[in-house]
């Protein structure tokens, strides 16, 4: 490595560096909380580390608030939501990408107008209708089936935007000359577009079960029952309705719930990023 390469990363590094501790000081900020007892986090004034590490605050809060089943609920709802908007997200983005049709231009606009919508302004008729239709013994109130429909709804049209947009970046050539060769057009998608699409799939993926992960007001407005609840609505039920608020404790399960999805992404984005480059030039 050059002298002129060593000097354009640290110039390039001292950039970035204040981006990187903004980004990465409410993770210390978190990290530090938790560590603290309950009294050292109110005293005054305030202490940016902790006197003693106390550790015990997560095994604590794991069991106060019952993460554990909170965070396979997350994951359940969050998985199965993801693979339910992939499944309409795909086909649709490779038939606004390859097939153009007299409505392209408008149904473009409309996915662009959708995700001007936020979910609060929608929850109520959402819980009405999830109210009316039954279900079992009841309604669909209180399932995670009507999250997970409503969550995977929520991200198809972005989904959809985002996927076209790459799909329509793939050499249409390949797929011509996989028809040449014998293949029908299902199979010139499955066998020579998808393989090149899977980077592109693999971050949509990504970005919508994060968007899923921390999803609050659907959850808040659907789910009653605790053994029902998302990790988001456990760590808001350590603050509300408290006479006490343990800060350490809503620390540590804030850094539970936002650490390990971050990690994920910043480890995954890298090769992502770099699966889309080697995708384009193939």
């Amino acid at each position: 490595m050059g002298r002129r390469s060593i000097r354009g990363s640290v110039l390039c590094w001292l950039v970035l560096l204040p981006l990187i501790v903004l980004v990465l000081f409410p993770f210390a900020l978190m990290l530090s909380t938790a560590l603290k007892s309950a009294p050292e986090v109110l005293q005054y004034p305030p202490r940016w580390l902790p006197a003693h590490i106390d550790w015990s605050t997560f095994a604590a809060m794991w069991k106060a608030a019952g993460f554990g089943t909170a965070v396979l609920n997350s994951f359940a709802i969050s998985t199965l939501a993801t693979a339910l908007a992939l499944a309409v997200s795909v086909p649709a983005a490779y038939a606004l990408a390859r097939l153009p049709f007299a409505a392209e231009r408008g149904y473009r606009r409309f996915l662009l107008v959708t995700q001007m919508l936020s979910p609060v302004l929608l929850v109520l008729g959402l819980f009405r209708m999830a109210a009316s239709v039954p279900f079992g013994s009841g309604t669909l109130v209180n399932t995670r089936l009507v999250v997970i429909v409503i969550y995977a709804t929520f991200n198809i049209a972005f989904s959809v935007w985002m996927l076209a947009a790459y799909f329509a970046a793939i050499p249409r050539d390949l797929e011509e000359a996989a028809w040449i060769d014998g293949c029908t057009k299902l199979r010139g998608v499955i066998a020579v577009f998808l393989p090149l699409a899977v980077p592109a799939i693999a971050v949509t993926a990504i970005v919508t079960f994060v968007n899923e992960w921390n999803e609050f007001t659907v959850a808040l407005t659907m789910l009653r029952s605790p053994e029902k609840q998302t990790i988001t609505l456990r760590v808001v039920n350590l603050v509300a309705g408290r006479y006490s608020v343990e800060w350490n404790q809503v620390m540590a399960a804030t850094l539970v719930a936002t650490g390990p999805v971050a990690l994920l992404f910043a480890w995954l984005q890298r090769y992502l990023v770099g699966g889309l480059t080697l995708g384009a030039v193939k």
